[in-house]
C-alpha cells in the first residue's frame, strides 16, 4: 500500500487544485454575471425549453470581452458579453447564439464538466510521472514532453466532449425547429469572430477543427434525414 501513497498524494493534490480553481472561477462569475434576458434571445430560451420538455431555459451574461460560450460544473450556462455585442452588431444572429447556448446544454447534460475534474488530476499526474522517468534519461527536455504528453491528453480529451456537445446541440436544434445550418453558419464565423485561434497543431487544440465538426454534423443530418 505505501508504494501506492506518492501516486495517491498526487491524485488528491491536484483534485484539491482543481476545486481550488473551480471556487474561483464560481466567485469570479457569481462577482461579474447577471441573467441573460436579451429580448431577440428570451424566445430562443422558450424554444429550447420547450424542445426538451422544460420551462425556458436560463442562462448568464459574463460580463467580459472575449466571444465566448461556457458550462460550469454547477449546471449554469453563460455566454460572454462580446457574444452579444456581435448579435446586436448583426454579425451573429439569435439561432446561431442558440445553438452555443444547446452546445453548452451538451455539456452539462453529458457531465463533461464533473468528469473534467478526474481527467484534470489525470492528466497531472502523467506529467509528474513522465516528468520524473523522462527526467533522469533526458535531462533539460524531459520535463518539456511530459507536458507535451500530458497537454495532447488533454486536448484529446476536450476535443472528444465537444463531438458529443456539438451532437446534442443538433439534436436539439433540430427538434426545437432550428435546424442545424445555424451551428454550421457560426462555426464558419467563429476564427473571425475571435480573432483566430493561432498556430499550436491540431492535436494540441482543445477544438476540434471547424471543418471537423460541420462534417460531423453533416454526417449526423444525413443518419436523420434531416439534410
Amino acid at each position: 500500500m505505501l508504494r501506492y501513497t506518492p501516486i495517491l498524494l498526487i491524485i488528491l493534490y491536484m483534485a484539491a487544485m482543481w476545486f481550488f480553481s473551480m471556487w474561483r472561477l464560481k466567485a469570479e462569475l457569481n462577482t461579474r454575471s447577471t441573467p441573460l434576458t436579451h429580448p431577440r434571445l428570451t424566445p430562443m430560451l422558450e424554444r429550447l425549453g420547450r424542445a426538451m420538455n422544460l420551462p425556458p431555459i436560463r442562462a448568464h451574461v459574463y460580463e467580459v470581452a472575449p466571444v465566448n460560450g461556457m458550462a460550469v460544473p454547477d449546471g449554469r450556462i453563460f455566454l460572454t458579453r462580446g457574444f452579444l455585442d456581435k448579435l446586436d452588431e448583426g454579425r451573429v444572429t439569435e439561432a446561431e447564439l442558440a445553438s452555443v447556448i444547446a452546445h453548452e446544454l451538451g455539456h452539462v447534460s453529458l457531465g463533461h464538466s464533473r468528469r473534467r475534474m478526474i481527467d484534470f488530476a489525470g492528466q497531472n499526474a502523467i506529467r509528474m510521472a513522465l516528468a520524473g522517468v523522462l527526467g533522469r534519461f533526458l535531462p533539460g527536455i524531459g520535463g518539456w514532453i511530459a507536458n507535451l504528453v500530458a497537454a495532447a491528453v488533454a486536448a484529446r480529451l476536450s476535443r472528444q466532449d465537444e463531438f458529443e456537445a456539438d451532437a446534442f446541440a443538433s439534436a436539439l436544434m433540430v427538434k426545437a425547429g432550428l435546424g442545424t445550418d445555424p451551428q454550421k453558419s457560426l462555426f464558419r464565423k467563429l476564427d473571425r469572430l475571435a480573432g483566430g485561434r493561432g498556430t499550436a497543431p491540431a492535436w494540441l487544440l482543445s477544438h476540434p477543427p471547424t471543418a471537423a465538426r460541420i462534417a460531423a454534423i453533416e454526417k449526423l443530418e444525413r443518419r436523420w434525414g434531416v439534410a
